[in-house]
């Protein structure tokens, strides 16, 4: 509840345009009642032959008739009294009383009636059939305005929630970017996805749930039920004898519907989960066969999707015979007492005044209208309801995510690096990825500027976790790695990255074109120095071989493209950013002989003024190095440069 609270107080930032929405539905929800009361004239005229002002006279007139005829029974009674037994005292005591009552709602219908008068006679005709005429025509227009102010209500406050739901999924992708290794991963690409589509859309439906839903249709109930509070309050009161039922059933209803909610949004987490990953490993499954057994997993997680989704229909399901059910009652109940009263011209039921005097069939008629105008705001009440839970249920997901903090912090006081490095050293690192196992033990490193360093070892003994930490995707929890003697903890992470280029055996590509990929390096580049990057890449020649040339559109992770080529465009990509320390992880493993020894003598053309860090297995590669390490069992030993390099 705390975290819908948060969303809600968020959309009130648009104050202004959620109270101009509540004001078009208060004023909705009047027109609601009033098109009902409206029709108390209608029939009036239609039973009786009478306009609005000529009944509005004879009312004055039955009210003034019945007073002198209460006052004169009154009279007779108080002479009969002193003749007569106590019993029979106390019950004409009672009549007198209730003759009194009678003259007091006699009396207020009198004034009411002679204070109208001249407003009827000036304003409305003075023969029946245009009466109805006319107030056939201020209900069609009314009506119009109530739909005009309610679609106009509605769209406000779905500007608001949709408003919301932009800023939050924002602010999920901008976390997303902005977290660490581990805490991106906790949630993974298909966990940011489903949260950014599916649960943020629920949550803007909660919103509008509660903001339009949850004050207009109760607005409009209650504008009928003020309608018929007046006509009778009591008689209002004993159709409501089910409501603190009803509400009761409601709340352990909703606690039920949230938590379902929950549940069926975890379930489309891992329904995404799967479908996403399969689609990014496909090449994959299909090459060990392997569709059988994605099928199958695919058709379990949308089975559980399905059983909590149903589990939860059925509960929001119940919403709509609950309210339904109460409405009848409603109805039922008042139907039963009023026709009590009608048929034997009653005011008490059980002895329980229910009317100050008989009720005419037109307040009658009009009481059941405004009690059925309540009941459809009512069973509309539960969709929104629903939408609300969701909207609990999605907040509950979303804002955990967006309370995540990252664990590789921007320093408080950020220290600047000179324009050139002179040293990278790593200095007693210790590092693991889950605070028990260590990938790297008490590792010390000097990489001085310039210097073409190789690090070698079996898969798994630390080597890229290096060059992480260099890049700080993680942060060591014993040692620094430092720059110049400062702690690169100390450095903005903007300027730390932007002295690296990277380019990694796992090549990312967007898909975009050629030139978009190759430009990533660095944005401002013009076409020339994109042209002349490839060109040092060895990728010029086979990218100017295709039909669109730069502006071929390299596919989902570069798929339209060879392994070779997608390592060549993130090598031009690497060059295009001219980092002081470049950095190349098996950056040469799927490119051909042919190419690779172009692209080494790039590199090593390229590696004359900056610090070169290369992980690899090639002989070839480790030609370039200056200086080889071996990184094993997360420990660091040296071992000799090739013949013909310097130590």
């Amino acid at each position: 509840m705390n975290h819908f609270l948060r969303a809600l107080k968020e959309a009130w930032r648009h104050w202004f345009v959620l109270a101009t929405a509540l004001v078009f539905s208060l004023f909705a929800a009047a027109l609601w009642g009033a098109n009902i009361a409206a029709m108390y004239p209608i029939i009036e005229t239609t039973l009786y032959g009478k306009s609005v002002p000529e009944g509005n006279q004879q009312r004055l007139k039955d009210a003034e008739k019945r007073i002198a005829e209460h006052k004169a029974e009154i009279a007779r009674l108080k002479q009969e009294i002193p003749r007569q037994p106590p019993e029979e005292q106390s019950k004409m005591q009672r009549e007198i009383d209730r003759l009194k009552s009678q003259i007091w709602g006699a009396q207020r219908t009198a004034e009411s009636a002679r204070y109208f008068q001249p407003f009827l006679d000036k304003y409305l005709p003075a023969k029946p059939f245009p009466t109805v005429l006319l107030v056939v025509c201020i209900i069609a227009a009314s009506t119009a305005l109530k739909q005009t102010l309610m679609v106009s209500g509605h769209m406000m406050v779905n500007y608001v929630s949709q408003s919301i739901a932009r800023s939050v999924r924002i602010r999920i992708f901008d976390k997303a970017l902005s977290l660490d290794r581990p805490g991106f991963n906790k949630l993974g690409t298909s966990g940011f996805a489903a949260n950014i589509t599916h649960t943020t859309e629920m949550l803007a439906n909660g919103i509008t749930a509660f903001y339009h839903g949850a004050f207009s249709e109760p607005c409009r109930i209650l504008a009928c039920l003020i309608g018929a509070f007046i006509i009778s309050w009591r008689l209002t009161l004993v159709s409501l004898i089910f409501a603190p039922l009803i509400a009761f059933l409601m709340v352990g209803l909703n606690r039920r519907i949230r938590s379902l909610a929950t549940r069926t949004l975890q379930r489309s987490l891992g329904f995404h989960h799967v479908m996403l990953e399969v689609f990014h490993a496909i090449v994959t499954v299909q090459a060990y066969t392997m569709e059988d057994f994605e099928r199958e997993r695919f058709r379990k997680s949308t089975k559980d999707l399905r059983r909590a989704a149903l589990l939860g229909h059925f509960y929001n399901t119940l919403t709509n015979p609950l309210t339904e059910v109460f409405g009848v009652a409603m109805l039922c109940t008042a139907l039963a007492a009023s026709a009590y009263l009608v048929i034997f011209q009653e005011m008490h039921i059980f002895h329980i005044r229910m009317a100050d005097q008989p009720l005419a069939p037109a307040s009658i008629l009009v009481f059941f209208g405004l009690l059925i105008g309540a009941s459809d705001p009512l069973r509309k009440l539960s969709a929104v309801i629903t939408g609300v839970n969701n909207g609990m249920a999605a907040s509950g997901i979303l804002y955990p995510i967006l309370d995540m903090q990252p664990k590789v912090l921007e320093a408080p006081e950020p220290r600047k690096l000179p324009p050139r490095h002179e040293c990278i050293e790593f200095r007693n690192i210790g590092f693991s990825y889950d605070d028990e196992h260590y990938v790297l033990k008490g590792v010390n490193l000097k990489v001085p500027f310039g210097e073409h360093l190789a690090i070698v070892g079996p898969n798994g003994g630390g080597k890229s976790t290096l060059m992480n930490l260099l890049c700080r995707f993680f942060d060591p929890q014993e040692g620094e790695v430092l720059i110049d003697g400062v702690s690169i903890r100390d450095v903005p992470l903007r300027d730390l990255r932007s002295r690296i280029s990277l380019v990694t055996q796992q090549t990312e590509l967007f898909n975009e074109s050629i030139l978009h990929n190759i430009r990533y390096g660095r944005w401002d580049a013009t076409e020339a120095e994109i042209h002349e990057a490839a060109r040092r890449a060895k990728a010029h020649d086979f990218i100017s071989g295709f039909a669109e040339g730069y502006s071929t559109i390299v596919g989902p992770n570069g798929q339209r493209l060879s392994g070779g080529q997608r390592q060549r465009i993130a090598l031009a990509r690497a060059i295009l950013r001219n980092a002081e320390i470049l950095i190349l992880d098996e950056a040469t493993s799927q490119i051909d002989r042919e190419s690779e020894q172009l692209i080494h003598d790039a590199l090593a053309e390229l590696g004359k003024e900056r610090t070169m860090i290369m992980i690899t297995h090639r002989e070839s590669t480790l030609s370039l190095a200056t200086k080889i390490v071996q990184v094993q069992h997360g420990e660091l030993t040296g071992l000799p440069v090739p013949q013909g390099k310097a130590a």
